[in-house]
């Protein structure tokens, strides 16, 4: 995978990207806010800069769930909470706080095979 042009073509594009069950979505995104349901463990909202990255990502930790999933596209000059990359990579930025649904400009599903294998996000 090409993880710096993907992340780089995003920084310029000035969006990342946050993987969520499809129902966790549907249930916050009327609010003002939302945060994920692992927030209180991890302490942030995990996002990356490419979208492709977000296949292998959902097999490595969400396959069992068998949930419908989407792929929210966030404007990061839309986002008031603090966005930081913690990896030397500028890989994967972290919002440390609620994300505002403001900041929310696009989703995508997400394919998967019977057995919860993730496929494919369907732009």
């Amino acid at each position: 995978m090409t993880y710096h042009r993907e992340s780089a073509a995003a920084r310029e594009a000035g969006v990342t990207y946050h993987l969520v069950p499809a129902p966790v979505w549907e249930a916050a995104k009327s609010a003002e806010w939302y945060t994920p349901e692992a927030y209180a463990d991890d302490g942030f909202i995990h996002c990356t800069n490419g979208i492709d990255q977000l296949v292998e990502v959902a097999n490595m930790f969400y396959r069992p769930d068998g949930r419908e999933f989407r792929v929210l596209v966030l404007d990061v000059a839309r986002i008031t909470s603090d966005l930081r990359y913690d990896d030397e990579a500028q890989l994967f930025p972290h919002i440390y706080g609620p994300l505002n649904t403001s900041a929310v400009i696009g989703e995508f599903a997400v394919s998967r095979s019977d057995d919860g294998t993730f496929l494919s996000i369907d732009r």
